[in-house]
């Protein structure tokens, strides 16, 4: 099945039903399909080819995944683009991608009339895509579900970013995984705030909510306030959210007040979640499940479903449906239970490959090596302790921030934190510590490393504790641990 597919049938079964809730607007299935009918003419009319790329710059519209379905029926590649980022970073993604055409909401047209002029792609604004009316023939069309339909660049956490490739059938597929991951069914209202210019907002929920028939309310940005208004008032059975999201609503004075017992599932993802935010939903009675997956395997790979979220706090979960997984060690060989290997995932929802990098070592036969390091236990759930290139070796010994991560994350002095490795003389790398205080709190490093203290092997302990005001982070609340550790190099 394709994309469009999916649309089209849920428009002939179930008509009436909400697809989207988006500014206060309902928008049935019906209404849905005939927005992406009136968008495909417009491509056709300017005349938009197979492999064709097409970029979105805008916040979370309906209107961005209309472009998707609409792109997908005619064989275009659709290339959202981070909005955070800064103009240089965005001409150099649209010239990597040779994208031809940009579309862009209000709020960003004056940034993309400038990446117009510089990059001289053509311009559409997004009102221009449901102008049309369907006059040209289109039952005609049929897209090639191994065609290319998403092209994502990675946050870049390391490096410059990569231009993701996935199929149609590649998406359909983490639709079905993603299904099964959260047990998504037609009933199901999907309240959806992360920006869908990264796959976790796009298809962990939102695209496989409109595969199942569901509803999705969609928030321009994530604000915990708004998050918390809606649930209350519409109340939604699924959201999904990052450390950052997390947080916010944790800390904001009406979380303690808001009804959130509609939700039959807060999913967590992005980055490893400290237990006291688990613990936190749990009180009221909410199980967390956690998505663990990259923008390379479409994303949702691993996942802790429902009726284990209660019992394996913590715990990313057992190998996907349809997903192999395999730990492998620095020799290669596979790590044993309790050992601790990189993620390797194989499925039908991975990438297809990365733009113009065809012989890049991450994916090789059908693997992708993810740089996550894990290990699984007998039952075969899986447990994060960081990436490989942040492992951490001192005095021979392996170190896993992740680890060191969540007893920072525990003290109610401590905002947020993150672990990295500085260069030593000595002992090859140290543990440092960089931390930023709870407002108002009164913390010194001393009592920081106290925090360790019969906890932690003493190999483990930070040797330096580093105050600063702020983490840098990715667009989706991932700590840039390669900013960080220049920020602190000279301190």
């Amino acid at each position: 099945m394709t994309l469009a597919q999916i649309i089209d049938r849920h428009a002939q079964v179930s008509p009436q039903r909400v697809a989207l809730h988006a500014a206060g607007q309902d928008i049935s299935y019906a209404d849905l399909w005939q927005r992406i009918q009136r968008a495909t003419s417009v491509l056709l009319k300017a005349g938009v080819q197979p492999g064709d790329r097409m970029a979105w710059l805008g916040f979370n519209d309906p209107a961005m995944l209309v472009l998707l379905f609409a792109l997908a029926r005619v064989g275009g590649i659709l290339l959202p683009l981070n909005y955070r980022l800064s103009g240089t970073e965005h001409a150099a993604i649209l010239g990597h991608a040779g994208v031809r055409l940009l579309v862009t909401d209000v709020s960003h047209a004056a940034a993309a009339s400038a990446l117009s002029a510089q990059t001289g792609c053509a311009l559409l604004h997004v009102d221009a895509l449901s102008v049309a009316s369907v006059g040209i023939e289109l039952t005609a069309l049929s897209s090639d579900p191994a065609a290319s339909a998403l092209l994502v660049y990675t946050s870049g956490t390391g490096g410059q970013p990569k231009g993701v490739l996935h199929s149609q059938a590649g998406l359909v597929w983490n639709c079905v995984i993603a299904t099964h991951a959260q047990e998504l069914t037609p009933d199901d209202h999907v309240l959806s705030t992360l920006p869908m210019f990264h796959v976790g907002g796009l298809c962990i929920q939102t695209l496989p909510a409109l595969h199942a028939g569901a509803t999705v309310t969609l928030h321009a940005r994530f604000e915990a306030g708004a998050w918390l208004a809606d649930v209350a008032k519409r109340q939604p059975t699924l959201s999904l959210m990052v450390p950052a999201t997390l947080r916010a609503v944790l800390h904001h004075p009406d979380f303690a007040n808001t009804d959130i017992s509609s939700l039959k599932l807060l999913v967590a993802g992005s980055s490893t979640i400290p237990a006291s935010m688990i613990s936190a939903i749990h009180a009221r009675g909410i199980p967390v499940g956690q998505v663990y997956g990259a923008t390379e395997t479409g994303p949702v790979s691993i996942y802790l479903r429902r009726e284990e979220a209660m019992r394996h706090a913590g715990s990313v979960g057992k190998a996907g449906i349809h997903v192999e997984v395999q730990l492998v060690k620095e020799t290669g060989a596979s790590a044993a239970i309790g050992e601790v290997g990189e993620i390797w995932v194989r499925g039908p929802n991975l990438l297809q490959g990365y733009w113009a990098d065809p012989d890049n070592p991450a994916f090789a036969e059908g693997w992708f090596h993810t740089g996550d390091l894990a290990r699984r236990d007998e039952a075969g759930f899986y447990e994060i302790v960081g990436r490989s290139k942040d492992m951490i070796i001192s005095g021979g010994e392996n170190i896993y921030p992740a680890e060191i991560e969540n007893l920072l994350a525990d003290c109610p002095k401590i905002r947020e934190a993150a672990v990295v490795g500085q260069p030593d003389a000595r002992w090859g790398e140290i543990v440092v510590a960089v931390v930023v205080r709870a407002p108002g709190a009164e913390l010194d490093a001393a009592q920081v490393m106290q925090l360790f203290d019969q906890r932690l092997a003493r190999f483990k302990h930070p040797k330096r504790v580093v105050f600063c005001d702020a983490l840098p982070k990715t667009a989706l609340g991932k700590v840039q641990k390669a900013g960080l550790l220049a920020a602190i190099a000279g301190q």
